[in-house]
């Protein structure tokens, strides 16, 4: 593994990496989600098989500028409205909100996924191409996050959303990618996959208490946000991360009704409605509208049984002692 880290850091030898990446795959443990998506474990961590060759090359090559905004979510837990937010406050100066790129062009394509730039062989996003300050997006844990990104003064926004309606989300989601109906008799062996920690970047409490935690230690740096909260109370978290960006929203602003303005584009409706995200499709060929399904708080109560619920209240009371971090479930 060493080696590996090794030949990404000097050789820039992409076909080596490549063969080495495959021989350490071997060695990974590995596990199959029901809706059809393999994980691998890797320092501490359950990636995706499609991502995974992303992690190192990511790590070793990846120079944040200090200028950056680093957008960071558990998978399904708010990415595309935090990507849609932050891209609008950055750019209130560049388009009038009636002109802006959001109603013609997908939030994951303004906000890239960084793991686009470092995608095998052939990486499809040119970080060199995007003009500072930058605002970038990732999965990975904070402990996997490259040390430029750690060192610098970028700045990093984390959002989270309570484990249940996570975990219903993302089933649905992983179905849609594995062109897989849904199907609730996944549910059972999935929820026991997630408690055990099995899921997308996961464990889940351990990715969420990273961030909490260095959210804690550097606030200056790192912004904690929870997706229920946001809901309940979108003006307010709005203007937090407008100030946290560095681009607070002025008095004549908000008199105006900007910060309004910005959340009715950004909206979960109107961004689900537009042409682009109904039927245009990513790179990987899949639909745009696979990101748009409720965008609900307490949608789990229509799938998990109480007795589901109740093991989640027990991991999440084990897991979460002592942090000072509690969610809302509807």
């Amino acid at each position: 593994m060493e080696k590996l880290k090794e030949t990404c850091q000097t050789c820039g030898d992409e076909e080596r990496i490549s063969e080495e990446m495959e021989e350490l795959l071997k060695t990974l443990p590995m596990e199959k989600l029901p809706e059809g998506i393999d994980l691998y474990f890797y320092e501490g961590h359950w990636y995706p098989s499609m991502f995974i060759h992303c992690i190192i090359p990511f790590q070793q090559q990846f120079k944040a500028q200090d200028t950056d905004l680093i957008l960071v979510s558990f998978p399904k837990s708010g990415t595309t409205w935090l990507k849609a937010l932050a891209f609008a406050i950055a750019n209130l100066n560049n388009y009038p909100l009636n002109e802006s790129p959001l109603l013609a062009t997908n939030p994951h394509v303004l906000v890239p996924f960084l793991s686009d730039a470092f995608y095998g062989k052939n990486p499809f996003l040119k970080l060199e191409d995007f003009p500072s300050p930058r605002i970038l997006a990732t999965h990975v844990p904070h402990s996997a996050l490259p040390t430029s990104i750690k060192d610098s003064d970028c700045r990093v926004v984390y959002l989270c959303r309570n484990p249940l309606d996570q975990f219903i989300s993302f089933s649905h989601f992983a179905c849609k990618l594995s062109n897989r109906p849904f199907d609730p008799s996944f549910i059972e062996e999935s929820f026991d996959m997630f408690c055990r920690g099995v899921s997308a970047y996961g464990p889940f409490w351990d990715h969420v208490l990273e961030y909490w935690k260095a959210s804690r230690e550097r606030p200056g740096k790192v912004l904690f946000l929870k997706y229920e909260d946001m809901k309940e109370d979108p003006i307010s978290h709005l203007k937090v991360l407008a100030k946290f960006m560095g681009l607070p929203f002025s008095v004549e602003e908000e008199s105006q009704g900007v910060i309004e303005e910005v959340l009715k584009l950004c909206s979960f409706d109107n961004l689900k409605d537009l042409e682009v995200n109904k039927n245009e499709k990513n790179r990987m060929g899949h639909p745009y509208s696979v990101f748009f399904r409720k965008g609900e708080v307490g949608d789990w109560a229509n799938y998990l049984t109480p007795s589901m619920v109740e093991r989640m209240n027990k991991l999440m009371e084990e897991k979460f002692a002592g942090s000072g971090l509690d969610f809302k479930f509807s």
